[in-house]
Parts: structure tokens; sequence; C-alpha cells
């Protein structure tokens, strides 16, 4: 377990905050769909992605660092056992963003409107919801799933193609920059083109999500407000959609060495 550093947890431990952040992403619409405010509750929901985007770019240059002070023996299994566990952190922080999902619904829903009665001012919803009394509310408002919140909730109704399309976007995205890094391991001689592939990586997992996944989503949610769709449905989705995310974590683990070897092999027709 000698991999298994203070940084590595370190960056594990973000790794996993950043991944509950943007599995707690998909209550915001849940909440805007709630209360009726779905632009409001967008608003929302496009501040907590970009929180989660600019996170997961600060943590690169550590994640990065776990390259340069690997060993010069067995270079390649240890740097691979290291990015596991972050992947595997991943894993957690969405199984996190899921238990924690009805408790945030609630409180989303509460922001969401006093969002939109401050007129859309953001420092003035952070002025509130650090105050000790929102904090205080907010825990009385935790609670977890249990079979009630499920009541309802099946496949039948998702499409399949969705299902899988958010599963493998997931798993490139959590593994983009490590199976980049991981590449400049196994093409030392084309290790920066290697490593700037992995913008290239995530900007094309990003663009599949926003073509194929949010407008899906986002039009379920207003047909739930304008009452041509259930909320029930939207919630269906939703949840489906997370149980996506957590699968293409997992399946990140399995994607890992192979995506690193393709990006290994197309930087040859680069350089």
């Amino acid at each position: 377990m000698g991999f298994l550093t203070d940084k590595v947890i370190y960056i594990a431990l973000f790794i996993l905050i950043i991944h509950t952040i943007e599995t707690l992403a998909y209550a915001v619409r849940l909440s805007g769909a709630r209360v009726g405010l779905i632009a409001s509750a967008l608003s929302l929901f496009n501040l907590m992605v970009i929180v989660s985007r600019m996170a997961n770019m600060m943590q690169q240059p550590f994640t990065g660092s776990l390259v340069d002070t690997a060993p010069s023996s067995d270079t390649l299994s240890f740097v691979e056992s290291q990015y596991r566990v972050i992947i595997g952190a991943s894993t957690i922080g969405t199984l996190i963003g899921i238990i924690l999902l009805p408790t945030f619904v609630a409180l989303f829903s509460r922001a969401i409107i006093h969002l939109s009665k401050q007129k859309g001012s953001i420092p003035s919803l952070f002025k509130t919801a650090f105050s000790l009394d929102y904090i205080r509310r907010g825990l009385n408002q935790m609670h977890f799933p249990n079979l009630s919140y499920l009541k309802g909730v099946t496949l039948k109704n998702v499409p399949k193609r969705l299902f899988f399309i958010n599963m493998v976007v997931t798993s490139i995205y959590t593994i983009g920059v490590l199976s980049a890094l991981y590449a400049a391991l196994l093409a030392p001689e084309r290790a920066s083109t290697a490593i700037m592939a992995s913008g290239l990586i995530n900007g094309i997992a990003t663009i599949l999500l926003v073509v194929f996944v949010d407008p899906k989503i986002s039009v379920l949610a207003d047909d739930a407000i304008n009452k041509r769709g259930s909320y029930l449905k939207l919630k269906n989705v939703s949840l489906m959609m997370i149980v996506s995310r957590f699968l293409g974590t997992l399946l990140a683990q399995i994607l890992f060495i192979p995506g690193a070897e393709y990006v290994a092999w197309f930087t040859k027709f680069i350089v």
C-alpha cells in the first residue's frame, strides 16, 4: 500500500467532492420543476457545473505530479494503482450524491425561491446559504432515500440510448486526464502531446453531454412545469441518469488502461 500517499488521499477526497457536486446538480432541475422556476434553477445548475469544472481543473496539476514523483522502478503499476484509487473516489462521490439527493432537492427548492426573490443575486444567495439559521434549517431537512422515495421509479420510461450515452460519457470524463497522463508513461517520447490530449478528450465528452443528455432532461423539466408531462417522469429519468453516472464511474475502471493505450497510439499521428 506504499502507493497510497497523503497526496493521493487528498486528491481522492477532492475528486470525491467534485463528483458529489456534479451528481447533486441533477437535483437542481428537480427542484426547479418542483417550485415552477426552471429558469432560476438552470442558473443555479450552471453555477454548480462551473464550480465543479473549475475544481477539476485545479486538481489536474496535482494529479500530474504523481507521475513526476513515481519511483523509477515499476513506474507503470505504481501510477496505475494511484490512479485507480482516484477513479474509485469518483464512484464513492457519486454514491454520496445519490444518498444526499432527497435532502438537496429540498434545499435547492428553497435556494431557487430565494434566488428568484433576490432578482438573481448569487452573492445574496451565498450570504443566506452560509448563515447559521439557514444551515440549521438545512440540517433539519436532511433525510436519506427510502423505498417510498423510489416509488414509481422504473427503467420502462427511460430511453435506453440516453442511459448508455450518459454512462459512456461519464466514464470518458472520469478518466480523460488520467488516461492522458498514463499515456505519457506508455509513450515517453510523445509525453507532452499525450498530456495535452486530455483537454480534447474532456472537451469531446462535454460536447456529447450537452448535445445528447442535457437537452432531454431540460425538455422533461419544461414539460413537468407546463403540465405536458409529469414530475414523476422527470424524477424517474433524473434518477436513472444518476444511476447511469454511477455505472459510468465503474466503467471508467475498465476503460482506464485501454483509453491510455489509445491516446498513446493516437499521438503517433500528431507528432
